[in-house]
């Protein structure tokens, strides 16, 4: 996969492998696809979607809520431990790609274990097919930054802005999943319109940072692999926040704040 030359200046080449490059598109194939399903509403099977948009089937497998997305987080988590573990010596690109990556998925068990409330259950097939995305993709950007070990560093070295995109997402995303695990008390299962925050500008604001941390992770990786990833992440989280707070306004009527959009603030 050739790139253009003056992206060359911020990007390390693409790697002479299949692998790799079928990633990338297979990858950004399906994340634009799912992003589009949801804007015309067939959602991914979780959370205040589950059963929105598809008939329910009776003899459908389903875990409890909790097991689910520790199913969904802890494969990806494992990954970026092992490459951490099995390659200790790689240069300081490589082990700040893989310990962002490990940091993000353990924070995310770590929420679903202390932080989250859960109440409902996920399909299994949808406790499948979401990990499955996150540990192909952890692991094709692992894998690609161990095959940039020794090819020049580009002109342009982003990876300490990547290191400070990559704390404010972090950080913004665990203060606003705060904030929703705190809407509701033990065992109210009744949704409400969350406040404060960033959430008095948009629905996700949760996922926003979501966003400004896999850019954090691009921008300390420079391959094209991240990117294309990150661009594709974007891409999703953007039509799931469209359907988000399509959902709201349809549950909330004129309650729901008019002037909250979904992900981008005063935008869209």
């Amino acid at each position: 996969m050739s790139i253009p030359s003056i992206l060359l200046n911020f990007l390390f080449p693409p790697p002479s492998s299949l692998f790799v490059t079928m990633m990338s598109i297979v990858g950004l194939a399906s994340l634009m696809n799912a992003g589009y399903m949801e804007i015309k509403g067939k959602h991914m099977q979780y959370s205040k979607f589950l059963n929105v948009g598809l008939a329910k089937k009776k003899d459908d497998i389903k875990l409890s809520s909790r097991n689910g997305m520790l199913l969904v987080y802890t494969p990806a988590f494992l990954v970026g431990l092992g490459s951490l573990l099995v390659f200790p010596d790689q240069y300081l690109r490589f082990v700040l790609v893989a310990s962002a990556l490990t940091t993000h998925f353990f924070k995310r068990v770590l929420e679903v274990l202390f932080l989250h409330k859960y109440s409902g259950y996920m399909p299994l097939e949808s406790a499948i097919l979401i990990p499955m995305s996150y540990t192909f993709s952890t692991t094709t950007m692992i894998y690609a930054q161990y095959l940039s070990r020794d090819i020049p560093e580009p002109s342009v070295d982003l990876k300490y802005v990547g290191i400070g995109l990559f704390v404010v997402g972090i950080i913004g995303n665990f203060y606003h999943h705060y904030i929703l695990a705190n809407l509701r008390k033990e065992g109210d299962k009744e949704y409400k319109i969350p406040r404060g925050g960033m959430f008095d500008l948009v629905i996700c604001p949760h996922y926003m940072f979501e966003i400004i941390e896999y850019l954090g992770i691009s921008c300390i990786s420079q391959t094209l692999y991240a990117f294309v990833f990150t661009l594709g992440t974007a891409l999703y989280l953007t039509g799931r926040s469209y359907a988000t707070r399509k959902w709201y306004i349809s549950k909330f009527g004129h309650m729901f704040p008019k002037d909250v959009k979904a992900i981008i603030p005063y935008v869209f």
